[in-house]
């Protein structure tokens, strides 16, 4: 199914996860299955069939806490940063039988940001001590680090290709995956805003990137010059929502206390919904399904509503 303004305005609320004791920091969609995980700040890890609108597992991690999560290419494993510990601040967990496969080491300060390889089996993780560390999930020790200013936000465009990072005074870095230890191969600002980037990521084709920043500013760039292709300017708020892209790339969704939706191409707001229970600070779209997830300390699943009946003005024969 396509996606367009009327479709995207009528989405409502389909399901709804009411039973977190914390607030929900994270989530990812699998790329191939119909699932959805979470992390929440009562320490649990939970996995849903999204095609059934189910709870499938709930796991805790009490000693480490869990902050960001990210699906491997396994449905049924997940990387995750820990949220009490920084030495153990990155794990491999098998949701199947609740077990750590691996523990990566390295980070001296909490992660702020973590992307898997959407190809093989790397990873990357940026922390506030200032370092991006790549690493492999067969291997513990890390594969690679640089070393940058600010806060870095990391992320790898669709093909596994390439792979950003924003850093401190709105800088934008691009890095070749097989070839990073060389320096980036092109750097640009955005816009001329030297706000902290606190998001980034890539859309489905590869040729757009999102970017949120800490002065409640979101910007659509071109991939590939870094020319800013829109921006959506949000009310000031105490935890801003993550923006993302719609998996084709045409529509955006943010929100300031409620949630919102953009048409790139025009620039135009064509939905704000203010139903959330909580304010929401987390949303993903389905990369396999017309849906989203949005998240404060309740999950809500979103889905398209029912069509609407064409009105028919024909004045009726007698």
């Amino acid at each position: 199914m396509g996606l367009n303004e009327e479709l995207v305005s009528g989405m409502l609320i389909g399901a709804v996860f009411k039973d977190y004791k914390g607030k929900i920091s994270s989530m990812d969609f699998h790329r191939k299955e119909d699932l959805l995980v979470t992390a929440s700040h009562d320490d649990s890890i939970r996995l849903y069939d999204t095609a059934n609108a189910a709870l499938q597992k709930t796991v805790y991690d009490k000693k480490h806490g869990v902050d960001l999560i990210c699906f491997t290419h396994h449905p049924s494993s997940v990387i995750f940063s820990s949220r009490n510990n920084s030495d153990e601040s990155l794990q491999y967990l098998s949701l199947y039988d609740n077990r750590i496969l691996r523990y990566f080491k390295g980070h001296q300060n909490r992660v702020v940001s973590l992307c898997m390889s959407p190809t093989n089996d790397s990873f990357m993780s940026g922390s506030m001590d200032h370092t991006v560390r790549l690493w492999d999930l067969r291997v513990n020790a890390c594969q690679g680090l640089l070393r940058l200013r600010g806060k870095p936000t990391v992320a790898y465009d669709q093909q596994g290709l390439v792979f950003a990072v924003a850093m401190e005074g709105g800088a934008i870095k691009l890095f070749d995956s097989r070839s990073y230890d060389k320096g980036p191969f092109d750097t640009f600002l955005v816009g001329g805003d030297t706000a902290e980037v606190s998001d980034i990521k890539f859309s489905n084709d590869g040729k757009q990137m999102l970017l949120s920043t800490t002065n409640n500013h979101i910007y659509v760039l071109d991939a590939y010059g870094g020319e800013k292709r829109c921006g959506f300017v949000l009310e000031a708020c105490s935890d801003n929502l993550e923006a993302c892209f719609s998996p084709d790339g045409q529509f955006v969704l943010s929100g300031d206390g409620s949630l919102r939706a953009w048409n790139i191409n025009s620039g135009n707001e064509v939905a704000c919904w203010t139903n959330h229970a909580g304010i929401p600070t987390v949303v993903k779209w389905a990369p396999r399904r017309v849906m989203f997830a949005s998240a404060s300390s309740v999950l809500a699943l979103w889905i398209p509503g029912p069509p609407k009946i064409p009105s028919n003005d024909a004045t009726p024969k007698e």
